[in-house]
């Protein structure tokens, strides 16, 4: 785990919604954090979520300076489901990961979705994902109602 600098804990957070400039950080720090480069990805989520108004995209700023993200939005199409907050991304800069940084934005974005009606929050994380697995647990997310299913659809490979 990566030791946080001395201080860092104790500085100020600011949550707040996405703006244009903060994509790039975004984007670089899922890259950094999922090995896989998304601008495509990035530039389509913050055009959905940061400027339609439709979902949730926050980021948090520590000492003036980028610090993570968090992604989601309310659904209500699984299967009949109840309208219901899915978080489908975050990520905080791993100098400062120990500071609180992820919990911060994972209870403003629970706020954003109390504050549009739903009583639940939910999320999807791969089950060798011991990192953010043991991050949502910690938040008090345990397994739900439904059941993930999947097949792959490459031809003769499974499925």
């Amino acid at each position: 785990m990566t030791e946080n600098p001395p201080g860092i804990a104790d500085l100020p957070v600011t949550i707040r919604p996405a703006t244009a400039s903060d994509v790039p950080d975004v984007q670089r720090l899922d890259e950094r954090n999922t090995g896989m480069d998304k601008p495509v990805f990035w530039a389509d989520a913050f055009r959905r979520y940061g400027q339609s108004g439709d979902g949730e995209f926050l980021v948090a700023e520590q000492d003036g300076r980028f610090a993570g993200y968090i992604l989601g939005e309310v659904r209500a199409w699984e299967f009949g489901s109840p309208p219901s907050g899915w978080i489908f991304a975050f990520g905080v800069e791993p100098e400062r990961r120990l500071t609180k940084i992820a919990t911060r934005l994972f209870d403003a974005i629970c706020d954003r979705f109390r504050a549009r009606g739903v009583d639940q929050a939910r999320s999807m994380v791969a089950t060798d994902d011991h990192l953010n697995l043991v991050f949502l647990r910690a938040q008090g997310m345990r397994g739900g109602p439904y059941l993930q299913l999947e097949m792959n659809l490459k031809p003769g490979e499974g499925g």
